[in-house]
């Protein structure tokens, strides 16, 4: 599900929206909130594999988080960190957190997240489930203007299932994608 085009908000709009959001690296209650990611990718990565945070905003508190556990990682944000050579690379990880409800185009976002990915690579996903039978207008999570794209669990499956990845949800609104060794599901 997703919101029309003419009704998204215009990029500036965007970015003024993200400036007010709260993502502070050394606040203990986001590091909870983002530990629900990083620790289940951390517990499943090799020492020293690297990464990139897509979508990291304006305080990239999940690339330091990772960087203290000793996993180096560049960050991208069409915003804050348009570092188009971040996106030249690939990695052995990439990190999406409250990032896919952002998508204007889901389906070239997630072959270009493929595309970072090395093979055996892990794409680390966290956005709120629409779940059957949620009041969509009375959910919060849709009030937010810059949120477009919504997802539900089977949308996840498909999306594993269209890039040939493996998936696991090691928590609530956490999907984690293995790409293959061989770059196709065996």
């Amino acid at each position: 599900m997703h919101v029309a085009p003419e009704d998204r908000p215009t990029p500036e709009e965007e970015r003024a929206h993200y400036r007010t959001h709260r993502n502070d690296a050394g606040d203990p209650g986001y590091r909870a909130f983002l530990a629900r990611v990083a620790d289940p990718l951390a517990a499943r990565l090799a020492p020293g594999a690297e990464g990139l945070d897509y979508g990291a905003g304006p305080g990239p508190a999940l690339a330091a988080m990772l960087r203290e556990r000793g996993f180096p990682t560049a960050v991208y944000d069409p915003f804050f960190a348009p570092d188009a050579d971040a996106l030249r690379r690939t990695y052995d990880f990439v990190t999406c957190t409250e990032t896919a409800e952002h998508f204007h185009a889901p389906g070239d976002e997630f072959a270009r997240l493929d595309g970072l990915l090395r093979p055996g690579g892990i794409l680390a996903v966290m956005t709120e489930m629409l779940e059957d039978g949620r009041d969509f207008a009375a959910w919060r999570y849709a009030r937010d203007p810059t949120h477009v794209s919504f997802y539900r669990p089977r949308t996840m499956r498909w999306i594993a299932e269209k890039h040939e990845w493996t998936m696991e949800s090691p928590g609530r609104n956490v999907f984690l994608f293995l790409k293959s060794v061989s770059g196709m599901t065996a």
